[in-house]
């Protein structure tokens, strides 16, 4: 199943994809969708009537408002050797907050204090059910499926302290979607799927998920002894090697370039880089 939240002229609504249209179901998104009992899969594939061709569908972030985003740094090793830094033994975790996130065609910010900003390709996944102290063995029963992101990241903010989450979380830069494909179309496994970034149509990443350093179930389980995950909570796993910031010399994004971030299976974004506007006062 294939789930979305789309923009409507009453705000947003959770979707179940049904071919080439949408049925909109009764929650205003797919975190709600999640949090509302652990029959939400059930219910999701079982509701609604009315449609929204995908032709015209207008796609918010897939998860608007999650009680947490929980990214990880330094999860492929091709990444870990191109930013210069050692195997880490344990997941390197950060937050961001959900100003951040932006629909799989939203434009990205590219903020007024940095010309640093670089592309980031990720697997996202949503839990499905609340989650604590979780083992490994168990961990894939609380994902409630997977989708696309792209950590939109300002380098010169990330590296001004050793804390990650001032570059990661500037204003409309993440975006996540177009869907949520359920953990069930992968038949209770990780999946294996090519991630690719291109800018302006040139590749600049391209990997597979298999090549995490700490997988999904390794993820839920470390988090959940840390802090009880809930439904929508989004996690980033991670990004492969070929950043701008790690290239020589360094290319960053810039104003009109369209930043397209896709993953096997799961579908694409397509953000068109735009300069923030100046505040007037």
């Amino acid at each position: 199943m294939r789930l979305a939240t789309l923009h409507t002229d009453n705000g947003t609504r959770a979707a179940r994809r049904d071919g080439d249209a949408y049925t909109l179901l009764p929650h205003t998104d797919v975190g709600s969708l999640l949090s509302s009992g652990d029959d939400w899969a059930r219910r999701a594939a079982n509701r609604g009537s009315e449609r929204i061709g995908a032709a015209e569908a207008s796609f918010a972030p897939v998860v608007p408002h999650p009680n947490k985003i929980i990214c990880l740094g330094l999860n492929y090793a091709t990444h870990i050797k191109e930013m210069g830094r050692d195997t880490p033994r344990y997941p390197t975790l950060f937050a961001k907050y959900d100003g951040s996130l932006i629909g799989a065609h939203d434009p990205v910010t590219l903020p007024l204090v940095s010309d640093t900003v670089d592309w980031e390709a990720e697997l996202a996944f949503v839990i499905g059910r609340p989650a604590r102290h979780v083992p490994k063995a168990a961990a894939l029963d609380f994902v409630a499926g997977y989708t696309v992101c792209n950590d939109v990241t300002v380098r010169e903010y990330q590296r001004r302290t050793r804390e990650f989450l001032a570059g990661k979380t500037f204003e409309a830069t993440t975006p996540l979607g177009p869907e949520l494909v359920t953990a069930d179309e992968f038949g209770g496994e990780e999946p294996d799927l090519e991630i690719r970034c291109e800018v302006d149509g040139e590749v600049m990443q391209t990997s597979r998920t298999s090549d995490l350093l700490f997988g999904i179930a390794d993820i839920v389980s470390y988090v959940s002894d840390i802090v009880t995950l809930l439904p929508g909570d989004v996690i980033c796993t991670g990004t492969p090697g070929g950043v701008g910031d790690g290239r020589d010399p360094q290319v960053y994004l810039r104003e009109g370039q369209l930043l397209r971030t896709v993953i096997e299976g799961l579908g694409e974004t397509r953000n068109r880089c735009v300069r923030e506007a100046k505040v007037q006062g």
